[in-house]
């Protein structure tokens, strides 16, 4: 069993968030998270459907605590503390606000959203990143939120592999891994 494709998105847009708010390292190199006139820009960036502008400063810094809480989610996951991360989960739905709300436009489709007609993009991303984190946790499915295991990385990720068998949040930290790997059995064996 895998994720749905709703709920991958808002997965996605949970890792997203983390990766590009938080500070930490992220492919061997120190990551500093975003502030100021950059954190707008930066959201714009992670998350598609906010637009430049569309997120003022006060919702940009709401967004940026919410990654740090996101993070703490995943961490908890990757270290198999499983009642820490729905403990944190339960605290951000708790304080988005989060709750189903089914919405359809004309000509539309019908489509589920966990946040309210009138909530900011930040209320709303910060309430379907919540969501989309409890349906993970609230399943058999929460192994697969992780941490990047490579060298120098904090990034988090979903695993949507057949076989749940993601380490890395990139296909560069899997090569720089490997070529480590690589280099010392190959100094080993000199």
């Amino acid at each position: 069993m895998l994720f749905d494709s709703h709920v991958i998105l808002r997965l996605d847009e949970a890792a997203a968030l983390v990766n590009a708010l938080t500070g930490g390292e992220a492919r061997g190199r120190a990551y500093e998270a975003p502030t100021g006139d950059r954190l707008p820009e930066v959201i714009a960036t992670a998350l598609p459907f906010v637009r430049p502008g569309g997120a003022d400063s006060a919702q940009a810094v709401y967004l940026a605590r919410t990654a740090q809480q996101l993070r703490l989610a995943f961490a908890a996951v990757a270290s198999g503390r499983l009642d820490d991360a729905v403990d944190t989960v339960n605290a951000l739905l708790l304080a988005t606000g989060a709750r189903p709300h089914l919405h359809r436009n004309p000509g539309e489709p019908v489509r589920l959203h966990f946040h309210g007609a009138e909530d900011s993009p930040a209320a709303s991303a910060a309430a379907s990143c919540a969501t989309g984190l409890a349906l993970a946790l609230g399943s058999d499915l929460s192994g697969r939120l992780g941490v990047c295991q490579a060298a120098r990385c904090d990034r988090v990720y979903v695993d949507t592999s057949r076989n749940a068998g993601r380490q890395f949040c990139s296909t560069a930290c899997q090569s720089r891994t490997k070529a480590a790997a690589f280099r010392a059995r190959r100094g080993a064996g000199s």
